[in-house]
């Protein structure tokens, strides 16, 4: 009976420590309690997740609670980021009281809860904070270094100096010879040879461009 007894306090002794890690907040109006928070965590900005909201009524002993069905029949959620809000889409989940809406979080930074409405009949009116979205910094390995940007700025640099040379060595040589030679325009010869040179560092250009706009 003693071993019994100790098995099932650690049973729920670890059940305690399980439903701690998670950092949902809860809030509660008479006898509902609302416990909100995200369904992967930590959030991550442009990563995929929910909203998660749990609707249930307590009972008669301390942590004893029984779900809510179809609590947001006549509630609303919105999603709040500063001065943005945007009204969720509320999804139930297979267990009762358990709601759900997808989200793509765009930007790092805190975020709430906003629920409106009645609940059986009881004004509902609660704004709940969930946790904050993180960067990517937080999940990503290995770390992006940032000798790679340095290197692109670089090659730019390379590419207007050579260009400079290349149009200095045209125009000295264009200079050593007559403006006009066996009816040939070398004036001309040399515009177009100055505008193919920007050309060919144009593109050398535009190309580290987007590279670095794609990472």
């Amino acid at each position: 009976m003693k071993k019994s007894f100790l098995l099932l306090s650690v049973i729920l002794l670890s059940g305690f420590g399980m439903s701690s890690a998670y950092a949902h907040t809860t809030v509660y109006v008479e006898q509902y309690e609302i416990e909100a928070g995200w369904g992967e965590e930590p959030p991550v900005v442009n990563l995929p997740n929910k909203v998660v909201v749990e609707v249930a009524i307590s009972g008669e002993k301390e942590g004893l609670r029984t779900g809510v069905t179809n609590a947001f029949k006549a509630m609303s959620a919105t999603l709040i980021s500063g001065g943005a809000e945007k009204t969720l889409d509320i999804n139930s989940d297979p267990r009762p009281g358990h709601y759900y809406s997808k989200i793509l979080p765009t930007k790092t930074g805190s975020m709430s809860l906003k629920i409106q409405g009645e609940l059986n009949g009881l004004p509902i009116d609660v704004l709940i904070p969930i946790e904050d979205i993180e960067s990517q910094s937080i999940i990503a390995f290995p770390p992006v270094s940032g000798s790679s940007s340095a290197g692109e700025i670089g090659a730019v640099k390379n590419a207007l100096s050579s260009l400079q040379k290349d149009v200095s060595n045209l125009k000295s040589n264009v200079g050593e010879v007559s403006l006009t030679a066996g009816g040939i325009d070398i004036q001309n010869a040399y515009n177009f040879g100055v505008f193919g040179l920007c050309l060919g560092a144009a593109g050398v250009i535009l190309a580290v461009i987007a590279m670095i706009r794609r990472k």
